[in-house]
C-alpha cells in the first residue's frame, strides 16, 4: 500500500507537531485533527491512507472515534494506529478490540512512526 495521505489526531498541539515532524520525511500529505469527532469528519472527507490517533482526548476519545470509523462503510478500510501515553498490555488489547492495528507508546522515536507505515 502506497501511503500518500495521513491523518493525525491529538488534543495536544505539542504532540500533533511531534507527529507531524516525525512524518516530515515521508513526503506524505498530513492532515490534522484535535479531537475524535474532528478526526471522524476529516477521515470521511479526506479518505486518508492511515490514521494516527491519540486515545485520551476530551469529548469523543480515540477508542470511540476508532469504533465509529470501524463501523462506517466509508472509513472501515482505513487503518488506525493509536499513539498514546497508555502503554499497558491491557491498553494494547483494548485498542485492537476497538479496531486499531497497533499502539505506539509515548514518548516514541520518529523511526517507530515511520516503521509502522512500512508495515501497512
Amino acid at each position: 500500500m502506497a501511503i500518500q495521505k495521513i491523518l493525525i489526531c491529538d488534543d495536544s498541539q505539542v504532540d500533533l507537531m511531534n507527529l507531524k515532524n516525525a512524518l516530515g520525511a515521508t513526503q506524505c500529505t498530513v492532515i490534522t485533527a484535535s479531537d475524535g469527532e474532528e478526526a471522524v469528519k476529516k477521515a470521511k472527507a479526506e479518505q486518508p491512507d492511515v490514521i494516527f490517533l491519540d486515545i485520551v482526548m476530551p469529548g469523543m476519545d480515540g477508542y470511540a472515534a476508532c469504533r465509529t470509523l470501524r463501523d462506517d462503510p466509508e472509513t472501515k478500510h482505513i487503518p488506525v494506529i493509536f499513539v498514546s501515553s497508555k502503554h499497558q498490555k491491557a491498553d494494547r488489547v483494548w485498542a485492537q478490540m476497538q479496531g486499531g492495528k497497533d499502539l505506539i507508546s509515548k514518548p516514541y522515536e520518529s523511526r517507530q512512526i515511520t516503521d509502522k507505515l512500512e508495515m501497512l
